[in-house]
């Protein structure tokens, strides 16, 4: 090639480059004003045309064969500008984020709107537009070091393992008929009832029953029920006024008063295996009620330790929070407002519920609204450990990574395929948080909030694993809900 062609090659390749202007905008956005040469708008004309040709298809002519001019009436001149818009504006989108090196996150808009673009746009003349985008937010901690939170503490009870002990010996005990005494509190009464709203005598859907088993403890069912019933003899019937809570599920019945007309017609009582070896071995896999005991008492301290390390740590993210500078872009806000929901959705799916019947459009958009406070909170307090990462050199060691990749693929060896990749990193983001969780614990101060009994409200008794459920407890219960249950 002589030097005057190149020369004029190159003069041809400035001409048509693509010129872009950036500037950061509110809400982690920025703009990018980019100018196109009326060549390269002249290409994705040509483009357009060739890419619409392959796919119309007009009698008398083969696919991919119809005249230009044929093809340009049968398409008109505004579609085939508008794919060439389209085309136009993505190329210079992906070409402007290498020139710019933008961290983009989601799709851009174009600031003045498609069909505004779309007017102005004429192949072979140079054309301008800016785009909008939300772009990856640049988090700042105005102090890392020193940060003072107050925690919960959590403390091991040692009453609780009495507790649990006398939780399991109610699931093992027999159910034995008592016909010498009236009802009184912790007595299983099977009960025939129907009730009426007050107001209006009109009966309550789902709040009638032939023969149902009620234990008579406080809020197994809607305030008044079980005081009327305690004092009943069996064969007895009595009316009994109730009171539905203001925050009762059901919106016709909350806050409403009911009548129930209640018959008493068998009762029955809990006879409690001893507390012994034997009932050790029934309730759990330990052979002696000492060793019971000891694994109760090690599960519920270690619990409390673990509560009480996640207070420490939920109060350390927290004090770092309110030192996080960050301007939170919209499209991920709506991507974790969209996780949230999933993941509700999710959890409602394990309880056998119809997730689509149960989540209208309507639900959703309230969700999506409730959803929001959520999952900025959450977004801050990521965003708020990531800085703190970069500020104090915080990261993974390689060696320490590698092997905890192997012991995590160890245990999921028999779940199927695993993307290598995508374990990677949830492991490598499990370990730098324990490592940054590990380093505020270090250079903050945390004072103490209050004592919480062990009896905390994250259901450690449930993990206690105490008992195994007693058949003879489940036996002839029925699976009917009714409307008087609290």
């Amino acid at each position: 090639m002589s030097p005057a062609a190149t020369a004029a090659q190159s003069s041809s390749s400035a001409a048509a480059a693509l010129t872009v202007k950036s500037s950061s905008k509110p809400g982690s956005r920025v703009a990018l004003e980019l100018g196109v040469p009326g060549e390269r708008s002249q290409a994705a004309y040509e483009r357009a045309i060739e890419s619409l040709s392959r796919s119309i298809r007009l009698p008398g002519f083969r696919k991919g064969k119809v005249p230009r001019a044929v093809l340009v009436q049968q398409l008109g001149p505004l579609r085939i500008r508008a794919t060439a818009l389209e085309d136009l504006v993505d190329s210079a989108f992906r070409e402007a984020l290498e020139q710019e090196t933008v961290a983009a996150v989601g799709r851009p808009e174009l600031s003045e709107g498609f069909d505004a673009v779309l007017e102005r746009f004429e192949p072979g003349q140079s054309l301008s537009f800016t785009l909008e985008l939300d772009v990856e937010p640049t988090p700042k901690l105005k102090s890392t070091k020193g940060l003072k939170a107050e925690a919960e503490t959590v403390s091991y009870d040692p009453a609780r393992v009495d507790e649990l002990l006398e939780q399991s010996r109610r699931q093992l005990a027999t159910l034995v008929p008592v016909d010498n005494r009236p009802a009184q509190s912790g007595d299983v009464a099977v009960l025939s009832f129907s009730g009426v709203f007050s107001d209006t005598n009109e009966a309550i859907s789902g709040g009638s029953s032939d023969a149902m088993e009620v234990e008579l403890d406080d809020g197994r069912m809607i305030p008044g029920f079980v005081e009327g019933v305690i004092g009943m003899a069996s064969g007895d019937t009595k009316e009994v006024d109730c009171t539905f809570p203001e925050s009762y599920p059901q919106e016709d019945a909350a806050g409403r008063q009911a009548r129930f007309t209640i018959t008493l017609k068998a009762l029955k009582t809990r006879e409690l295996p001893a507390l012994d070896d034997a009932f050790a071995q029934q309730a759990s896999d330990k052979a002696t009620l000492a060793e019971l005991r000891s694994e109760l008492e090690t599960r519920l301290k270690d619990d409390a330790e673990r509560r009480g390390k996640a207070n420490r740590h939920n109060a350390l993210v927290e004090a770092l929070v309110e030192q996080l500078e960050v301007e939170l872009p919209e499209t991920l806000v709506q991507q974790e407002i969209r996780n949230l929901i999933e993941q509700t959705a999710g959890q409602i799916a394990e309880q056998g519920m119809d997730v689509k019947k149960l989540f209208t459009p309507d639900l959703v958009r309230s969700l999506m609204d409730t959803s929001r406070p959520e999952a900025e909170q959450r977004l801050r307090r990521s965003l708020a450990l990531k800085a703190l990462a970069e500020a104090e050199g915080i990261s993974v060691d390689d060696k320490a990574l590698e092997a905890k990749i192997k012991e995590v693929s160890r245990g999921l060896s028999q779940q199927g395929n695993i993307d290598p990749q995508r374990l990677r990193q949830v492991v490598a983001d499990d370990l730098l948080q324990k490592q940054l969780l590990s380093w505020l614990e270090a250079n903050s101060t945390i004072s103490e909030k209050a004592t919480a009994s062990e009896d905390g409200a994250d259901g450690s008794t449930k993990k206690a694993k105490t008992a195994k459920t007693s058949s003879k407890e489940a036996k002839g219960k029925s699976d009917k809900t009714t409307k008087a249950e609290a």
